[in-house]
């Protein structure tokens, strides 16, 4: 019971469309402006980084407030309560990609996964951040730190938990090996979400035709 009520407060407050509705507000409908997607990269790229830095904070606000909230609801259960911030966390990133008010088209969750990754633990959000700006600058491909990071959220957390790390950045989440089996699973599919939501991006770099970044024009 526990998880499905982490995960469905994560999803009520993922289903809050900040890029869309900062859309709406510079006159754009960005459902139909480059990829489609309410994510931050498709608003930075076409409304221009002002927009696209907004969209990055509400998608991180969305996310946090509820892991704040599940964390005070289970506080005292510290052997599963980094296990119930993941549940919370994907809970947020699902209601990204597929919010009920947008007819289930989304982003693709980055942002979400990131603050989800910084709520959790100082060293994933270390070994995280290395993976996505290492690989975003060196190729200018976004979709390319991105899916850095889905390798990276997979491997570290598996290897962390499977060493007895606290989780947590107080360390005082020692996530029960009861749970070990449950979780690794879980952040596994944390994991394979990003990756399919960025299935259109892998098709482009396969085929050299992937959009790098970049901050030039845009509407301010």
């Amino acid at each position: 019971m526990e998880r499905v009520i982490c995960f469905l407060i994560g999803y009520a407050f993922g289903n809050f469309p900040t890029g869309y509705l900062l859309g709406k507000i510079y006159g754009v409908d960005i459902t139909k402006k480059g990829s489609g997607n309410v994510g931050t990269t498709n608003v930075l790229r076409n409304l221009g980084p002002k927009a696209g830095l907004l969209t990055l904070l509400g998608d991180f606000t969305k996310t946090l407030i509820p892991l704040f909230i599940t964390s005070f609801m289970f506080r005292d259960a510290l052997d599963m309560r980094y296990l119930l911030t993941v549940y919370t966390g994907f809970g947020a990133v699902i209601g990204h990609n597929f919010p009920i008010s947008l007819g289930f088209h989304g982003g693709k969750g980055v942002a979400c996964t990131g603050a989800m990754i910084i709520y959790s633990d100082p060293i994933l959000l270390i070994s995280c951040a290395i993976a996505f700006f290492g690989g975003t600058l060196l190729t200018r491909f976004v979709s390319v730190g991105s899916l850095l990071v889905s390798v990276t959220y997979f491997a570290v957390n598996i290897l962390l938990v499977s060493r007895g790390h606290r989780m947590g950045w107080g360390g005082n989440e020692p996530l029960s090996p009861a749970f070990h089996t449950e979780f690794y699973i879980l952040v596994f599919v944390v994991s394979a979400m990003i990756v399919f939501q960025h299935r259109s991006n892998i098709i482009r770099l396969i085929r050299g035709n992937e959009n790098k970044l970049s901050f030039g024009g845009g509407k301010r």
